[in-house]
Order: C-alpha cells, then sequence, then structure tokens
C-alpha cells in the first residue's frame, strides 16, 4: 500500500476513535488497513433506534480517489439494503463518492440512510414494496429486526400501541419469522429453491445462481422443481464459473 494512502487511512481511523460524540467507530481487521469493521447506533425516533450496526469496509487501491466498499454484516430491514446480503444502495458509495470525503462521512451517511428510506430507489424491493404500501408493518418488522439483530431494546417493538405483553410480542416474533421466511424466498426470484441449491451446493451464492438461469433463459415452471437438461446445465456452470 502506498505511504501516503496508508496514513491517510490512519489518520481517518484516530478521528473517528477521538471523536465520542457521534458513536461512529471504525477499526481495523487483523491489523488490515483495506479490510475494515465500522459500526454505528440506529437513530433516534426510527425502528432501528437502539441497535449497533456493523458494516464491513474494504478500501480499495484507488482511495480515495474511488469510494470504499461497504455492505451490512448486521441484518436489517431496509429497502436500501439486501436483506441477504447486506448489499448497500447509497450514492455516497457510487456517483456521489468525492476525494475529500472520509470513512467518517460514508458511515454518517448510512446513519442517514435509516432516518431517510429510499423505497422507490430499492436495493431490496421486497422491502421497499411493504414499506410503500404498509409503512406501519414496515416500521413493526424493522424494529424486530433491529431487536433480533442489532441488540435493540424488545420493549421498543410495542411503543405506540400501549406498550408490548408477552403475547404481543410472541406474535410479533412469529410474524416477523414468516416475514423473514418469506424474504429467503423472494431472492429465488421465482425458482424452485430446491432447483437453485443444487448450484449453490457448488459454492456459489443464491443471487449469482438466479443471475446465471434467468441469463440462460430457465423456465421457472411455477416455482416447481424439475430436472434440467444437461445442456442447460451445461450452460448454467459456464455461466457460473465466467465461461464464454
Amino acid at each position: 500500500m502506498a505511504s501516503h494512502k496508508a496514513r491517510r487511512i490512519a489518520k481517518e481511523l484516530a478521528d473517528i476513535q477521538s471523536d465520542t460524540i457521534s458513536k461512529i467507530s471504525a477499526e481495523t481487521v487483523e491489523n488490515s488497513l483495506t479490510n475494515l469493521r465500522g459500526s454505528f447506533p440506529g437513530p433516534p425516533g426510527t425502528p432501528y433506534e437502539g441497535g449497533t450496526f456493523e458494516v464491513a469496509i474494504t478500501i480499495p487501491n484507488e482511495y480515495p480517489f474511488k469510494p470504499p466498499v461497504m455492505k451490512f454484516t448486521t441484518k436489517i430491514w431496509h429497502p436500501n439494503v439486501s436483506s441477504q446480503t447486506g448489499a448497500i444502495c447509497l450514492d455516497t458509495l457510487t456517483t456521489g463518492w468525492s476525494p475529500v470525503l472520509t470513512i467518517k462521512s460514508a458511515l454518517i451517511s448510512l446513519q442517514s440512510l435509516l432516518s431517510s428510506p429510499e423505497p422507490k430507489d430499492p436495493q431490496d424491493a421486497v422491502v421497499a414494496r411493504e414499506l410503500i404500501k404498509n409503512p406501519e408493518q414496515f416500521s413493526r418488522t424493522a424494529k424486530e429486526w433491529a431487536v433480533k439483530h442489532a441488540g435493540a431494546p424488545k420493549h421498543l417493538i410495542g411503543e405506540g400501541s400501549g406498550g408490548a405483553t408477552a403475547e404481543s410480542i410472541e406474535a410479533a416474533e412469529r410474524e416477523e419469522k414468516e416475514r423473514e421466511e418469506a424474504a429467503n424466498l423472494a431472492v429465488y426470484d421465482g425458482y424452485n429453491k430446491e432447483l437453485i441449491d443444487r448450484f449453490v451446493g457448488m459454492g456459489f451464492d443464491v443471487p449469482r445462481v438466479v443471475e446465471a438461469f434467468q441469463f440462460v433463459g430457465i423456465d421457472r415452471n411455477n416455482g416447481l422443481d424439475y430436472e434440467l437438461e444437461e445442456a442447460y446445465i451445461g450452460d448454467i456452470t459456464a455461466r457460473l464459473f465466467g465461461e464464454p
């Protein structure tokens, strides 16, 4: 790593550590200045309040002229974050990046994103659809995920409706589990889970296999499992391995 880039990253991390007001943090992973772990608290007045959200940060060779690559490692229910992979849709991390920005400013932008979701420019269509069609349900789900995955206080789930009871919390947890299962199935894009998982077992993640199925033009068969022809299997495998 070029010494000036290393010095800049080290200085940015020192600045973050010296800031005790924002409660934003960032640290190296295994002493690597290109592999960082960031975190920040959920903004007050949002479904994420009381939770702590962690982000994996990869610093590219061209930094600061190219933005850091960030993704949530804490599962979160938000239209601009994939509920499956943690991938983020945020201008600051793409076209809106400038060399004058920093790791800290990027983390602050992520924190602000939790306060101002953009469902019309989603990373997760399932979450965006819920926010648009049923914002109260979206808020409940987001709170439930914050409790389950980000350590938010459980009592926040029942606020605004006379407080939570053991029964309401149990019912909310059941609903949250059902929605999480539905979100997990949504990533299969209508293809049969067992059919996709046969390729996932080769070491590929679900979105990549689904993309290969879409590229080859595999029939969804109404979500039912079926045996693929050998020619299709070959085409899918070639796509997964990046062969022309």
